[in-house]
């Protein structure tokens, strides 16, 4: 008597690509105010750990053979680190941040002057926007967040200036305050004929958001609320490698089985400010 057998999926061949992005050094990282859930100032933070846990991805992504660039950090500017929300680069054009809070407003200004100064084409905003930590490149696609930190009107500012579609999605968790810490982009760059994958956490959107994300996105990596609360979605892929916080072992599994392979740091000292891989990495599109 024969057995039937279901054959085991295979994973598809992954293929990494040359990523050119933007960090900042924590030399003066620390938590001295609460603009967000994850910040506590009664609570001491170690800068030279931050440091040190820092150039760990610093060197990971020297590593995958990526361009590094650095900015100056400033003293004074403590969440300078989370250099995702400088701004939104694209085409060689560089859109960038308006803060919600003042206590992070001189770090457009900051920015700005550093893709002047790098040649891009700088585009002030007129809108409140924290750059890449609301604005996600999807293949050809622009995920857009809001919610907490960046009005709905730079979404229309981010459409007119790059000519793509923006989605415009809805944050509805405070922990998850920005979309860069609720979706992950698994293919930045996606070979022709080949759709653009993310991962996301359900629970951080409203039921039309979802809509779209279950439509757009069928095959999906679904990351668990434990691994979102590690900040394991905020992390940073080049289509094949996906560098994600070392603590997030759901999500990680799940990544080896669609045929990508995650790299864990421990950015641990960095998360009691909010942020974890993805926050501390702008990309850089010529």
């Amino acid at each position: 008597m024969s057995v039937l057998t279901h054959p085991t999926p295979v994973a598809p061949v992954r293929t990494p690509s040359k990523r050119t992005v933007l960090m900042c050094r924590p030399d003066f990282f620390t938590v001295n105010y609460r603009i967000n859930p994850w910040m506590h100032p009664q609570n001491p933070t170690d800068t030279s750990l931050a440091v040190k846990q820092w150039e760990v991805l610093y060197q990971t992504y020297l590593d995958l053979g990526f361009t590094v660039e650095l900015i100056d950090p400033i003293d004074g500017l403590p969440d300078m680190v989370y250099s995702a929300n400088g701004g939104f680069v694209l085409d060689g054009i560089a859109y960038g941040a308006l803060f919600t809070y003042e206590q992070r407003a001189a770090e457009g200004p900051a920015y700005m002057d550093w893709f002047r100064e790098a040649g891009y084409t700088v585009a002030e905003p007129e809108h409140t926007n924290e750059g890449e930590g609301d604005i996600l490149l999807v293949g050809d696609v622009i995920l857009a967040g809001t919610g907490f930190r960046s009005d709905i009107e730079s979404h229309q500012e981010v459409a007119k200036l790059f000519g793509r579609e923006v989605i415009t999605l809805n944050l509805i968790n405070p922990s998850f305050y920005h979309l860069d810490t609720a979706v992950a982009v698994l293919d930045p760059s996606p070979a022709p004929g080949e759709k653009a994958n993310i991962a996301y956490l359900e629970s951080a959107f409203d039921e039309p958001s979802l809509k779209i994300l279950r439509e757009r996105y069928p095959d999906a990596i679904l990351v668990s609320e434990e691994d979102a609360t590690v900040l394991g979605l905020n992390s940073y892929s080049d289509g094949y490698n996906v560098v994600i916080a070392s603590r997030a072992l759901g999500f990680e599994k799940q990544l080896r089985e669609r045929g990508y392979n995650p790299i864990g740091v421990d950015l641990s000292e960095l998360l009691l400010g909010g942020g974890g891989v993805k926050c501390c990495t702008l990309e850089l599109r010529r």
